[in-house]
């Protein structure tokens, strides 16, 4: 729709590229093309506009088949005004000039006319075909005859229309016709995926039976090796045991041989020390018996000595007692007595003891 604007008694009208625009006025062509942008008065001027873009009629219809079924077809045509000038000739395309408005509804006029046209080829074609073979070839049919049929109806040129392409969308019978033939393919495909599921079971089963081989093979396999492996363990167990006893002999043998040195080494040495303690304890023996003489000779001469040390003593004794008188003697003996006596605190002394002392003393004194 074109924009149009009021200014004082005048209009501005500013097209889209994608319509075309004619002005006229007085029966006078001013102004044609696309995109156009001019002033005008709405009282004298008489405007029509064309879409020159490409347009899209969806059209859905109702044909039947040749074994008189109904079947909807739909369809998609692609068009354009080739001629802007003769469709607005041919076609009310003219616009208010306050309001740009369509005055008529152009447009409708065309996509009744296509569909129609559309229809009655496709109608035709379909008339000969059955449902079966409309529902698989009938769409490519259909839209090369339709094609075909736009493209040679003289009307559409006659009003500057251009079909740029035309699709088919589908071909869809009744709802319940549809059912009707989905139940076959449906009960075939079943069939399909049971007899897929079967083999498919076939195939698990089989390679659970080849896997079960497998494993069975394995385990006969891993049986032998471990028999080998028992073998094998028990040789090298023998071997070695075989190795330990040559090596505990070995160590016996040198353990006997190192006993031995160390018997022949400690008997060895019991000898030279046995013959040393013996030198020792001769030498012992013969240093005691030299100190045993060397002592002797000195007792024997200390005792000579002293043996004359108090021979000559006692000859010096007897030699100054000897001129003593006994008084005198009796006075040493006494004194030497009283030397050799203990000690005494206090003495008794009674008549008796000291009369017959005296008496003594007395007597000894007359003798």
């Amino acid at each position: 729709m074109a924009d149009i604007t009021r200014r004082l008694g005048w209009r501005h009208l500013r097209g889209a590229p994608t319509a075309h625009v004619r002005h006229h006025r007085d029966g006078k062509l001013l102004h044609d093309g696309p995109g156009l942008s001019f002033w005008y008065r709405a009282l004298t001027a008489a405007l029509s506009e064309v879409p020159v873009d490409d347009r899209e009629l969806a059209m859905t219809f109702h044909a039947r088949t040749s074994d008189f079924q109904d079947v909807a077809v739909q369809a998609t045509v692609t068009y354009r005004v080739s001629d802007p000038a003769l469709a607005a000739a041919r076609l009310d395309f003219s616009i208010d000039p306050d309001t740009g408005v369509w005055r008529g509804a152009p447009l409708e006029q065309l996509g009744t006319l296509m569909t129609e046209t559309a229809q009655q080829h496709a109608l035709d074609v379909l008339a000969r075909t059955t449902l079966s073979a409309a529902l698989v070839d009938g769409v490519a049919s259909v839209r090369e005859r339709v094609a075909a049929g736009l493209a040679a109806e003289p009307r559409l040129p006659a009003t500057g229309i251009e079909v740029v392409a035309v699709r088919v969308v589908a071909l869809r019978p009744e709802p319940e016709v549809e059912r009707a033939l989905r139940t076959p393919a449906r009960e075939q495909i079943q069939q399909e995926a049971d007899r897929a599921t079967y083999e498919r079971r076939a195939v698990a089963v089989e390679r659970e039976r080849t896997i079960a081989e497998n494993e069975l093979a394995s385990q006969i396999e891993l049986a032998r090796r471990e028999e080998q492996l028992v073998d094998q363990r028990g040789t090298n167990a023998r071997r070695e045991a075989e190795e330990h006893a040559a090596a505990d002999a070995v160590r016996a043998s040198a353990e006997a041989a190192r006993s031995v040195k160390l018997a022949e080494a400690e008997a060895e040495r019991s000898v030279k020390l046995a013959e040393a303690e013996a030198t020792r304890t001769v030498k012992l023996a013969d240093a005691e018996a030299a100190r045993s003489v060397r002592l002797a000779r000195a007792e024997a001469e200390s005792a000579r000595e002293v043996g004359e040390a108090r021979a000559q003593a006692q000859a010096a004794w007897l030699r100054v007692h000897g001129d003593v008188d006994v008084a005198t003697l009796n006075a040493l003996t006494g004194t030497r007595l009283a030397e050799n006596l203990p000690n005494i605190d206090s003495v008794t002394i009674s008549p008796d003891v000291l009369t017959g002392l005296l008496a003594r003393l007395g007597g000894g004194e007359r003798a």
